[in-house]
């Protein structure tokens, strides 16, 4: 049966049957401001689109007449078991696509049976997230200019029981994105811009009743107690963009390994030379991610990068990667790589701003049936025997 889904279908109150279609569903839901933060990337955003395309490149063998009755999917990551190989990844102001959105979100991993990642700049605190459930979650850290907040971060990261620290080494300076500068998210808006962002919001009166109202406080919950008299985004926001500190070297990662004794993971390697230097300087995993489009434009894909990551870590620490990832046909290529296991932000952004926590609850059942039938039509009944061999032309 066609899963996919048409205008008329979303007016009878159907579910979407893809990734694209959530999307869809979030665009028209959200904010013109909004939607482009989720959606966007830098510059011309060559690379978000170059992140679906190589995907789109790589073709599966389909195999026949083998055993596939039988199917695992379950994967072990930095010490987690986990019944599919997957994390949703951090997302910053996720609380402002559905009501306080990075509790269902992490409530739907745990029913999953995946891993939840909190942002530093997630709307909802640590402690928030960590009151809905009850499986360890990662958080997902950027070290900041003030390092005695940034260790306050750690220190309550561990606290409510985090088991990775995931650390984001992509953002010496912070990327230029065109569609935040235009929608005024990124410096400042004229009168006119206002009226039409005010305007705009008019026209999502759901959002309006659902977050800007039902939502509150919209303050990132991380960054609280830096600002206690901050009582908007906006505010938060202007210490943030100061916060980034272009100064940090791999020399930092042995002030992390002070303040945190569970598993680091680095996010935002894209070159084999950088993944050997974080072997070197012992980091348990590394995520092979170009920020998902949103830094640096014109760098290679994230499935590109990938295999000569790899090759250079050569088992010595565990490669994730994120990226373009929409699909389990999307994972099962990554694996067949030599990912351990990817990170999806913007299709659990989509479904969560769509159809809030049913939204994303849907979303990963989708991904899982995406995953058996790929695997059965390839001849593959468990994840752990994906290799090159699976592909054409590897």
């Amino acid at each position: 049966m066609d899963m996919t889904v048409n205008r008329r279908d979303h007016s009878l109150g159907l579910a979407p049957g893809s990734v694209q279609d959530y999307r869809e569903l979030a665009r028209r839901r959200l904010p013109r401001q909004i939607f482009d933060y989720v959606d966007g990337g830098s510059f011309g955003e060559t690379t978000l689109v170059a992140n679906r395309e190589d995907l789109g490149r790589i073709q599966l063998r389909q195999r026949v007449l083998r055993d596939v009755s039988q199917h695992t999917l379950s994967t072990t990551v930095l010490g987690q078991e986990l019944s599919l190989p997957l994390i949703l990844a951090p997302v910053g102001f996720g609380g402002m696509l559905a009501r306080r959105a990075e509790v269902p979100a992490a409530r739907s991993a745990e029913r999953a049976g995946i891993v939840f990642c909190e942002s530093t700049l997630s709307i909802c605190g640590i402690e928030e997230v960590a009151a809905a459930v009850e499986r360890p979650f990662w958080f997902q850290l950027y070290v900041m200019k003030d390092r005695v907040y940034a260790e306050d971060l750690i220190a309550r990261a561990k606290a409510v029981g985090c088991s990775t620290l995931v650390l984001t080494v992509d953002l010496a300076v912070i990327g230029r994105r065109y569609r935040d500068v235009r929608n005024g998210l990124a410096g400042g808006i004229s009168r006119f811009g206002q009226l039409q962002r005010t305007i705009d919001f008019a026209r999502h009166p759901s959002w309006v009743r659902d977050v800007a109202l039902g939502g509150k406080p919209l303050t990132f919950g991380n960054l609280e107690r830096a600002l206690p008299d901050a009582k908007v985004p906006q505010d938060f926001q202007r210490w943030v963009d100061g916060q980034f500190d272009p100064s940090v070297t791999w020399d930092d990662l042995a002030w992390l390994r002070t303040h945190w004794d569970g598993k680091i993971a680095l996010k935002g390697i894209l070159d084999a030379d950088d993944a050997r230097e974080a072997v070197a300087r012992g980091a348990d995993a590394v995520i092979v991610s170009n920020h998902g489009g949103r830094q640096l434009d014109d760098v290679p894909s994230t499935i590109r990068a990938l295999p000569a990551i790899v090759e250079a870590v050569d088992g010595r620490c565990e490669v994730l990667m994120d990226g373009g990832i929409r699909s389990g046909l999307d994972i099962v290529k990554a694996l067949s790589l030599g990912a351990r296991a990817c990170l999806i932000g913007r299709p659990w952004a989509y479904a969560v701003a769509a159809r809030g926590e049913k939204g994303v609850d849907h979303l990963l059942r989708i991904i899982r049936e995406e995953m058996r039938i790929t695997l059965g039509l390839i001849g593959i009944a468990d994840v752990k025997d994906l290799d090159t061999s699976v592909l054409v032309d590897p």
